[in-house]
């Protein structure tokens, strides 16, 4: 599976694998928000809302005991 990299108007687009890309936006860490409502005839049924932050770890911030 790949991607496409739109880097700009004037610059050609690049195709990139689906684990690169992936790799890329753990490296720099990645938030997802959202909130979804359902609601009928105007009155709130159930309301849900998502706040994730996801990031790679890094050997440096582990504690020395659990470092492999």
């Amino acid at each position: 599976m790949t991607a496409v990299l739109d880097q700009g108007r004037d610059a050609p687009m690049q195709r990139i694998a689906l684990v690169d890309l992936l790799d890329r936006l753990l490296a720099g860490g990645v938030v997802i928000t959202g909130d979804l409502v359902i609601s009928i005839a105007g009155v709130d049924l159930v309301e849900v809302s998502l706040r994730a932050l996801i990031t790679s770890v890094r050997d440096e911030l582990l504690p020395e005991e659990e470092r492999p």
